[in-house]
């Protein structure tokens, strides 16, 4: 945890939990967000990750007030409707939080991806990183769980020793992590800001890009903007591969209605 998050105030922690609205006592608006229960250092890991996007200057992150083991309390950014403009905006401002480079792939602690917990240690090799730190441990807890049988398992373990014949060579570089659409809040003037920031780390700028189309897309805008501004062209290719990463993870949390698209990347993937 940063230490400029000063701990949370004692009725600020207690509540139900979820997301509520509240008015600081110097008049300013924040939301809490509370989990009793929430995994060791999951608010922490938030806090870490928006202090890291915040200080790269690029997309706007709402301010970490204060946080505690089981809540997290931010500035509120409202909520509006972003223009073409807006969409464009955060393309190139992705861009710019993509050329900040690490000298190895990881981050200074672990995060989440939703609740799994991310295993950050640093790599210098992105391809060993993907396979050791990020497919392959969901694998295991797939097949745990009982959602992979040993044919995929092994077909993914093959898989991981040839990520290299499928995905070009790519810098580390500061990502998001999780950036499905809806991490990508519109505040209440259209600006767009990053949320949920468990998931920062050192890693693949395609792997950003591929998540933000795996459930929806933004408006091309967003993309033509990007490229223009200097962020990658040739990501496209690699979305599936990529995005087998947090289809394992919704594997793992919802259950076996993502198998068959699972099953799909390794079908491409032979």
């Amino acid at each position: 945890m940063d230490a400029s998050h000063r701990a949370l105030p004692s009725d600020w922690d207690q509540g139900r939990d979820g997301i509520s609205a509240m008015i600081t006592g110097e008049g300013a608006r924040i939301v809490v967000k509370r989990r009793r229960h929430a995994p060791p250092g999951f608010f922490a890991a938030e806090a870490t990750g928006l202090a890291a996007l915040s200080a790269a200057r690029a997309l706007r992150t709402p301010r970490v007030v204060a946080v505690s083991a089981r809540a997290i309390a931010l500035e509120d950014l409202g909520r509006g409707r972003p223009s073409d403009d807006d969409w464009a905006r955060a393309g190139a401002a992705l861009a710019a939080l993509h050329a900040r480079r690490g000298g190895a792939f990881g981050f200074g602690c672990d995060g989440f991806v939703g609740d799994t917990p991310q295993d950050n240690r640093p790599e210098a090799d992105g391809f060993r990183f993907f396979a050791e730190r990020r497919l392959q441990p969901l694998t295991r807890r797939a097949r745990d769980l009982g959602m992979l049988d040993a044919n995929q398992t092994g077909r993914i373990d093959r898989l991981c020793a040839r990520l290299a014949d499928w995905l070009p060579e790519s810098p580390a570089v500061l990502v998001h992590g999780d950036l499905w659409l809806g991490n990508l809040h519109a505040c209440t003037n259209g600006e767009l800001a990053l949320i949920d920031a468990g998931a920062v780390h050192y890693g693949w700028a395609a792997g950003d890009l591929a998540m933000l189309t795996l459930f929806a897309a933004p408006p091309p805008s967003l993309f033509a903007a990007y490229e223009a501004q200097g962020g990658i062209a040739d990501w496209r290719a690699s979305s599936p591969l990529l995005n087998l990463y947090p289809l394992l993870n919704h594997l793992c949390l919802f259950g076996a209605g993502y198998r068959a698209s699972v099953q799909a990347v390794l079908d491409r993937y032979g």
